[in-house]
């Protein structure tokens, strides 16, 4: 159950920090203005919360992991909302950063 909830958490996560990076993007790069840039500054400290309720304690770890999900909820948020199209690469990458975060997350230790 831990392994589910922290999965639940991890896509929250992603999708606070990188919608609100997008945001943020929106207002600046795409001239949206500051209402966007204040909504993405505030995902963006959404994030930073989610990320403190996972069930284990370390934050490299938890900090670590995370990475490969924002590899990878990147390029989907790409696809989804701004027609990237990865390339077998990107993909390939994409899978090797998820396979890291089970590793880092999900192996069993010693108490």
């Amino acid at each position: 159950m831990d392994s589910l909830r922290s999965i639940a958490l991890f896509v929250v996560a992603a999708v606070a920090e990188i919608g609100g990076a997008w945001l943020v993007w929106q207002g600046v790069r795409e001239h949206r203005g500051l209402v966007w840039i204040g909504a993405g500054v505030i995902a963006l400290g959404i994030y930073g919360f989610v990320a403190t309720l996972q069930p284990d304690a370390h934050f490299g770890r938890i900090l670590a992991a995370y990475g490969g999900v924002f590899v990878a909820g990147s390029l989907a948020w790409g696809m989804a909302l701004d027609g990237f199209k990865p390339d077998r690469y990107d993909v390939a990458g994409a899978l090797i950063c998820l396979v890291g975060v089970a590793v880092i997350m999900y192996s069993p230790r010693a108490s």
